[in-house]
Parts: C-alpha cells; structure tokens; sequence
C-alpha cells in the first residue's frame, strides 16, 4: 500500500468509530465528495489497509458466557503451522497468536461454561500432537474492546 495520507487516517478515525456510518456522512465530516470517500475505501481495502467489516456479535448472547485464554507449549516451536491447522477445527478458538514469553501460542477461546471449556481442553485441544501443556485465564470481565486509535499527526507529508 502507497502512503496513507492525512484523508486516509480521517476516514479510518471515523470508520473505526462507526463502520456502518453512510458514506456521505464521512464525505461531509471531510469536506469532500461521496465518490471520493468511496474510491479511497476501496483502495484502503485493497491495499490490505482495511481487512474486514462487519457485526460484532455478543458471545453471552448466543450461550458463550466463559471466555477463556489459553497458552499453549509446543514440543518445537516449528509445529506451530502443523498445530494451528488442528485448531482451526475447533469453532471455539476465536484468536490465536504465535508469541514470545512463557507459551509458544496464545488462544482465545469461548465456551458455553466450565464443562464445555474443560472438554475443549482435555479431548480436543491437548490431544493435538506436538502440544505439550497448556495453561488456562478466565477473563472475568472484558474492560476494554477497541480498534488501534488513528492520529492524524502522525502523518508524514
């Protein structure tokens, strides 16, 4: 992706507020036309600026009240690709990241309740090969969900 510009970083303020908020809307907040905001969304997106739209759905609303998250040792750090394609399988691994520090993986997982997320753990997570230990934060309370703020002084012209 080219250089984003300061236009670029006031429509990605406005849309990380509200994605769903009418383009002329955006237009008018930046003092151009409709097309415009429309032609630099799309470049956003193809460019790989933008990576996605969409609902955030309430995981308690549809019986997922246990979030979870797991770090997970794995034999060598190279099964990391072998492991991930077992975890993709499993519908309740929302996030998963290959991290330094104490584990080789970082999952984030929701369960309808305990029981689920034991069964998670012991029958499908810990029986892919290649993981060694896991080890299990359940998150009382979410405190803060946000997108990465954008500065408009930031911006190198």
């Amino acid at each position: 992706m080219d250089k984003i510009d300061n236009l670029d970083k006031k429509i990605l303020s406005i849309l990380s507020k509200n994605a769903r908020i009418p383009f002329k809307d955006v237009a008018a907040e930046c003092g151009v036309s409709r097309a415009a905001i429309h032609q630099r969304v799309q470049h956003l997106i193809a460019g790989g600026v933008i990576t996605g739209s969409g609902f955030d759905v309430n995981p308690k609303s549809i019986g997922y009240s246990t979030c979870t998250y797991v770090g997970m040792n794995l034999e060598r750090g190279n099964m990391y690709k072998d492991v991930v394609e077992k975890l993709v399988e499993i519908p309740e691994i929302v996030e998963c990241h290959f991290t330094t520090g104490p584990y080789t993986m970082l999952l984030k997982v929701y369960a309808r309740d305990n029981e689920q997320l034991m069964d998670l753990l012991n029958n499908k997570m810990q029986m892919i090969p290649g993981v060694v230990s896991t080890e299990t934060l359940i998150s009382l309370d979410q405190s803060i969900k946000r997108e990465i703020p954008v500065h408009l002084e930031d911006t190198e012209d």
